[in-house]
């Protein structure tokens, strides 16, 4: 916990350099996979325990939302994210968890849900919840693309997820801020593709702008 010895101008100052770290390119490969996931209509499932399970069920809210213009909540037309956090469903968890046990609680729950091509994006800052790497596990064998969201070492997940997003710092605080912040410029990404804007706007002019013959 490095605010019990840091400053509150040091933590930010610490808090500010690890982003220098950040393998940047992951990102930007899991938010074009979230795309394509909404380009295809294929479901989009998040897992995790504690703040990771907090910032699932955040994540969860902001990319089925955010996604839209306000000037499409209404619109039936308008294509929506599937995105489900295995988090929420508390009758479910409570169940498999009290019969079964507690790693049990997000595969079985995919076991109803998920389908080959899907996403599983699974949060872990130790890399190491045993739900976290069964369902892991079972998303692998059952062909879905899945991502492993981790801090410290990255633990066991790092390896067992298909990709992943690290953030390499022995601190679970500013491990969860972190993936937080960078799931909030995934988001606006995403709705940046949806409806062409800012840089993808600019993107889209240029392909579709007139050649000039050449004399």
């Amino acid at each position: 916990m490095l605010g019990t010895s840091l400053t509150l101008s040091q933590y930010l100052a610490r808090t500010s350099a690890e982003f220098a770290g950040i393998e940047t390119t992951a990102v930007e490969r899991l938010s074009a996979e979230i795309h394509s996931a909404y380009e295809e209509g294929r479901f989009v499932f998040l897992c995790g325990n504690g703040g990771s399970g907090s910032n699932a069920s955040h994540i969860c809210e902001d990319l089925a939302k955010s996604t839209l213009e306000r000037s499409d909540f209404s619109n039936p037309a308008r294509k929506r994210l599937k995105i489900v956090s295995l988090t929420d469903n508390v009758a479910a968890i409570l169940a498999w968890g009290n019969d079964e046990g507690f790693e049990t609680v997000f595969v079985e729950q995919l076991k109803n849900l998920a389908s080959a091509d899907d996403m599983l994006i699974a949060f872990s800052g130790s890399g190491n919840s045993v739900n976290v790497l069964s369902a892991i596990d079972w998303a692998n064998h059952a062909r879905l693309r899945t991502w492993g969201i981790t801090g410290f070492d990255g633990g066991k997940l790092r390896d067992l997820a298909q990709e992943s997003v690290h953030v390499s710092l022995s601190d679970m605080g500013l491990v969860e801020s972190i993936h937080l912040l960078l799931f909030h410029w995934i988001l606006d990404d995403v709705h940046a593709r949806i409806y062409t804007k800012g840089r993808y706007a600019q993107t889209s002019r240029r392909s579709s702008a007139p050649r000039r013959k050449v004399a």
